[in-house]
């Protein structure tokens, strides 16, 4: 299903950052297998092609060396259902997208790869080929390692060359979530969602040198979130650009 896009507004929400430290040796990832590529796709309960789109997301989830997260988007909640877990914000990082994507409109299910190619999030042939064209680029260029310290989540970046200015963002997400769409095109079909982003949260900057953040637990602790994920994002006018880095919390 296809929107036209309108403007985009820079609406990020800031996390509590206890401590910054841009000084440290250069690390590398705590998972066996580093994350190669991140995966996003927009999506609505409300949008009944969409449900082409579910079985590709929860193949994705299980795949070493890939981040899939489902992010609702809420401008079909005119169609007779509102959306239980679409945020406005993903509206506007979807409609941000559009000039790195090459995609003017917005629609749904669309799947984003490290914030610079676009498929359709049910065509798991294109989504296949984009993410075999980055695994032979070397995947991801920036490691970065998140865990849980106590009441904290700790993040380490490692150093990496920086093409330009990029932002540290936490994102809370619920695991799976099951939901029956009592309306609208989706009526009668109970809809497993998987890796849903509860909200964006950006916790600093980062400049090519490695850095250390240290976050409150209860920065996540929202929309029913039971973890989380860390993505290194380019930015560029206000707008998210090209993903550099990420990893996945407890669970995921």
């Amino acid at each position: 299903m296809m929107l036209p896009a309108h403007r985009y507004a820079a609406r990020p929400v800031l996390a509590a950052v206890l401590a910054v430290a841009l000084a440290g040796p250069r690390i590398q990832p705590a998972a066996a297998e580093p994350l190669k590529a991140v995966v996003e796709v927009f999506t609505s309960q409300g949008c009944l092609v969409c449900r082409a789109a579910d079985p590709v997301i929860g193949e994705l989830a299980g795949r070493p060396g890939i981040l899939a997260l489902t992010l609702p988007v809420t401008y079909w909640d005119y169609l007779g259902w509102k959306d239980t877990l679409a945020q406005r914000p993903f509206n506007e990082r979807q409609h941000a997208y559009a000039g790195l994507t090459g995609v003017r409109q917005a629609f749904t299910p669309q799947a984003v790869v490290n914030g610079g190619s676009s498929a359709v999030g049910s065509d798991r042939s294109e989504i296949d080929r984009i993410l075999q064209e980055i695994a032979g680029q070397g995947g991801l260029p920036v490691p970065v390692r998140g865990e849980e310290r106590g009441d904290r989540i700790v993040v380490d970046v490692g150093g990496a060359s920086a093409p330009g200015r990029a932002e540290v963002w936490l994102v809370p997400v619920l695991r799976r979530r099951p939901v029956t769409v009592e309306r609208g095109e989706s009526r009668g079909r109970t809809v497993t969602y998987l890796n849903v982003a509860r909200g964006l949260q950006r916790v600093g900057a980062w400049t090519g040198q490695p850095a250390h953040f240290e976050v409150p637990r209860s920065a996540v602790r929202i929309g029913d979130a039971d973890s989380w994920v860390v993505l290194v994002q380019g930015v560029s006018n206000g707008k998210p650009g090209k993903i550099w880095g990420a990893a996945k919390g407890p669970g995921l």
